[in-house]
């Protein structure tokens, strides 16, 4: 297939890329830098779509950077670089003389509720409660095509674990030093996936004409908590893990909102993610992160 990935130069966008190549498909990268087997996203507003079997979204501002501060400028430009670039990409394939057959964005699972209690699955409410999860309700809005001519899928994506980015590169220091812990009670439940299962989940969202709709982007060990992960982290390292980050520095480092995502969780399984079929490469927490540190 040629598939189009907007954002793809990213973490995420870098490990679809692989496994797409080496599964013998075309990718085309809409970025920001034109370059080869790139497409800017002012050339996609200018001469629309180019030709393609599939479209995919990874775009969006990082929003746990930590060196950025949690201020409206910040939120718009978290807001813009998911609703316009996922909006964009949506207006191109309904204006394609022939659209895509699959469309596939990856939003959050910031959509569901932090409890200590509740489970979610595909189907469990949310979207509607803070800035985040109505951020995810306006993003895949934004996204929704009219008709069935192509087929949609949105991946409600975990916490990325994986070598060389995403979240485990801000915390290998730390716990190599030893200095690593839970954050905040470490009770709230951490919902995470192994990069090589998001691409995995998202590559065989495009091969498989049965998938569709929303898929939970995490792995089925769905009741690890943040204490447990960072034990299992400093396991992996060989390192102690029981210096805890207090709420108070976790809120005066990200804002008060952010916080939220770190300090408070969801358990949330991926229902529908395996009833597809998906097989996963790390199902489990002490493999994927072992893989990842060796």
């Amino acid at each position: 297939m040629r598939v189009l990935v907007g954002g793809g130069t990213g973490f995420i966008g870098t490990a679809l890329t692989q496994l797409l190549k080496a599964r013998g498909h075309e990718v085309t990268l809409v970025s920001r830098q034109p370059g080869p087997g790139c497409f800017t996203w002012d050339e996609l507003a200018r001469s629309g779509l180019p030709s393609c079997d599939a479209a995919v979204n990874l775009a969006g501002e990082n929003i746990l950077n930590p060196l950025r501060r949690w201020n409206e400028a910040f939120q718009k430009d978290v807001l813009s670089s998911r609703l316009e670039t996922t909006q964009m990409l949506a207006n191109a394939i309904i204006k394609a003389p022939q659209p895509p057959k699959a469309w596939i964005l990856v939003t959050g699972v910031a959509y569901y509720r932090p409890s200590l209690t509740a489970e979610y699955d595909e189907d469990s409410p949310g979207g509607d409660f803070d800035f985040f999860s109505n951020l995810v309700t306006k993003w895949e809005a934004a996204a929704r095509l009219p008709g069935d001519s192509t087929r949609q899928v949105v991946v409600r994506s975990g916490v990325v674990l994986g070598r060389g980015g995403g979240a485990i590169g801000h915390m290998l220091l730390p716990f190599r030093l030893g200095l690593g812990g839970p954050i905040g009670s470490g009770h709230q439940f951490f919902p995470w996936i192994h990069i090589r299962d998001l691409a995995g989940i998202l590559t065989h969202a495009l091969e498989a004409n049965h998938v569709q709709g929303v898929l939970n982007g995490v792995a089925p060990a769905s009741t690890t908590t943040n204490a447990e992960f960072a034990q299992a982290l400093g396991t992996a390292l060989g390192r102690p893990a029981f210096i805890p980050l207090p709420r108070t520095v976790v809120r005066a480092v990200f804002g008060q909102e952010r916080a939220v995502m770190l300090l408070e969780g969801q358990k949330v399984v991926p229902r529908r993610t395996l009833a597809t079929g998906y097989q996963y490469s790390f199902p489990e927490l002490g493999a994927a992160l072992k893989e990842i540190v060796a």
